[in-house]
């Protein structure tokens, strides 16, 4: 596997992503939109997850396509942010036709950022409109680290942050993953990431392998903060149903697990949605499919390491950035 020319979500041909950032309030949004709805599934594995419109994304609902995904944070205020993308998806004429009305379909996740050390006493809840401008930036670039959903996230030891990875498979297919990090966990033990065994060149410094796992315990946060959960999503152009979307973000965890120690822990929200554009056909639906898998949870692996090698530091912070540790 190689990746891709950006090394992001996308990769994936008509993919955007946008992000929006609040410093003061030490948050932000994520957004993912299609040049066309693309199909969606969902996998939680988090004790304590917090979505809009989960529900509709099994795959036993009728509608099987969605125009847009949200990662935010602000814990339970966050789930403002899908309003105001779907707001401005239907001014742009987007959305699941019902007579003469159109409903665009946004579903959303949100982390926990409310104990970073921001200014959250907001006069009006911030993330409708933050998720408004993530969705008027949305392109095929954007940036990692301390930006968009990852602006105030935080692991036990760093700063986390918005991560992206890309790789494009033998078959021709492309996955690409993006997540915000904000975990209960460590993605480092000294000073390697714990996914050093997926990195591809130098993407998240070259760390290498640890020589030697640390014993006992790893670190973690306070566990009675609850300020936690990390939010990811993987992406490919493979033609997937909602179910094989499904497949691919339960088999997109291991990639987590490999990245952030400990994981889907009862205080994290850790959940995946699962994308196909549809573009290119299954030639061996099985062995695809199986491939598919691997390639997404390698991709979110290094995702995560990715968004907390690129965190960058900001006034009243409560955690280090990894880089510049001494």
């Amino acid at each position: 596997m190689t990746p891709g020319p950006k090394n992001l979500i996308t990769d994936v041909a008509g993919l955007r992503v946008g992000n929006a950032s609040d410093d003061t309030v030490k948050t932000g949004v994520t957004v993912l939109v299609g040049d066309h709805p693309f199909t969606a599934g969902l996998h939680v594995m988090g004790g304590a997850p917090g979505t809009r419109e989960s529900d509709l994304l099994a795959p036993d609902k009728t509608v099987q396509q969605v125009d847009a995904l949200v990662l935010s944070g602000g814990s339970a205020f966050g789930l403002d942010a899908p309003s105001g993308v779907a707001d401005k998806l239907r001014d742009m004429g987007r959305g699941f036709a019902v007579g003469d009305q159109t409903v665009p379909i946004v579903p959303g996740a949100i982390l926990f950022d409310l104990l970073n050390g921001g200014d959250k006493g907001w006069a009006e809840n911030p993330y409708k409109a933050l998720g408004m401008v993530a969705l008027e930036t949305a392109g095929a670039q954007f940036d990692l680290g301390s930006h968009g959903a990852g602006t105030g996230a935080t692991l036990a030891s760093y700063k986390g942050g918005l991560g992206s990875a890309s790789c494009v498979l033998p078959s021709g297919h492309t996955v690409g993953a993006l997540v915000a990090a904000n975990a209960l966990g460590d993605a480092t033990t000294g000073d390697h990431f714990w996914a050093a065994p997926w990195e591809i060149g130098e993407e998240f410094g070259g760390r290498g392998m640890a020589h030697a796992i640390p014993p006992g315990l790893p670190g973690t946060k306070l566990a009675s903060h609850n300020a936690n959960t990390t939010i990811a999503i993987v992406a490919t152009d493979a033609a997937l149903d909602q179910s094989q979307c499904t497949r691919l973000a339960t088999a997109a965890h291991d990639g987590m697990a490999r990245a952030l120690v400990p994981s889907h822990t009862p205080m994290d929200g850790d959940l995946i949605y699962g994308v196909s554009t549809g573009a290119t056909p299954l030639t061996n639906p099985v062995e695809d499919t199986l491939w598919l898998g691997h390639a997404a949870a390698t991709c979110l692996a290094r995702a995560i390491a990715r968004a907390v090698w690129h965190a960058t530091p900001a006034p009243n912070d409560t955690h280090p950035c990894f880089r510049q540790a001494p």
